[in-house]
């Protein structure tokens, strides 16, 4: 199941059956062009980026998973990587998935959630999905819970994000109460000029940097036309999370490494940007575990 069918069918759903979805609550944007350039391009050489533990999106294996969740986490520890976001739990109760990441020597600091479940939270049920993710949560040892993706009918005008900012407010509030972190995740829809003013700069702008931070995807705020360190320099401290994803010249989506995006750049000023979790991810791998092992060996060369 991709992304965006994903999203359709979890749209309607219950807690307990979303969180046992296979897929995650993000959409690709799959048909973005190639137009951007790339970011960080003139990175200064010999600058060694701060990578303390390398983390892999588990949508990246979403197919092994599927099959195998105990195998599959196996082979990403064996790889190398300590720790890894859920986007959905493979109908596998937190317990069992928390002993199988301990026994592992794995972390799980963050997991997708649709804006749904969020918006449940305004007015909490037992039983409800909001308590149920808080559960998971506490369960797997979740520290955020992350906005991976809006639908058409949330981006259509500026004053929707702004609306939509106030409503990411509530969100981190809520999530800050319950000893959690709120987080959004960006595509390139959001750097798209709308009404003379880039959508993702007003979510940032107008959102409280003690409730919300950001999970930046590097892949789609490069397709998007963005550089990532521009936004590091004007937005110092709200990228805590990162989506490790590099572009081919031709916007390709390809294993990081084969791309132009100067991840040693960026990570040289991981410390300015806020990041502390750095979670490799390739929406559709030409095999997936040949994919993360050429990622994690990549970032790894680059001293991480």
């Amino acid at each position: 199941m991709d992304r965006r069918r994903f999203l359709r069918a979890a749209s309607g759903v219950t807690a307990a059956a979303w969180l046992a979805r296979c897929g995650p609550a993000g959409a690709a944007n799959e048909d973005a062009g190639d137009a951007a350039p790339d970011a960080g391009a003139s990175a200064a050489a010999g600058r060694e980026p701060a990578i303390e533990a390398i983390g892999l999106q588990l949508y990246t294996v979403r197919s092994l998973m599927a099959e195998d969740v105990e195998g599959t986490l196996e082979e990403v520890a064996r790889i190398g990587y300590r720790e890894v976001e859920f986007a959905g739990y493979f109908d596998r109760p937190p317990a069992e998935l928390r002993t199988t990441l301990d026994t592992l020597g794995l972390r799980a600091p963050s997991t997708h959630l649709p804006i749904e479940i969020f918006r449940e939270g305004r007015a909490p049920r037992a039983g409800g999905a909001w308590s149920a993710a808080l559960e998971t949560a506490a369960a797997i040892g979740h520290d955020y819970l992350v906005l991976p993706y809006l639908g058409e009918g949330e981006r259509g005008s500026l004053d929707g994000y702004r609306r939509l900012a106030g409503e990411m407010n509530g969100f981190g509030e809520r999530c800050r109460v319950a000893g959690v972190r709120f987080g959004y995740h960006n595509h390139d829809f959001e750097l798209a000029e709308l009404e003379g003013r880039i959508p993702l700069e007003v979510l940032i702008e107008e959102t409280d940097p003690e409730l919300v931070t950001f999970e930046v995807d590097l892949y789609w705020l490069v397709n998007g036309g963005g550089d990532a360190l521009d936004y590091i320099e004007r937005y110092p401290g709200r990228f805590e999370l990162c989506h490790v994803k590099d572009r081919a010249p031709d916007g390709t989506m390809v294993d990081v490494g084969a791309g132009r995006i100067d991840f040693a750049a960026i990570f040289a000023r991981s410390e300015e940007a806020g990041l502390v979790h750095y979670f490799v991810e390739h929406d559709r791998p030409d095999g997936p575990l040949r994919s993360i092992e050429a990622s994690y060996a990549h970032l790894r060369g680059l001293g991480g």
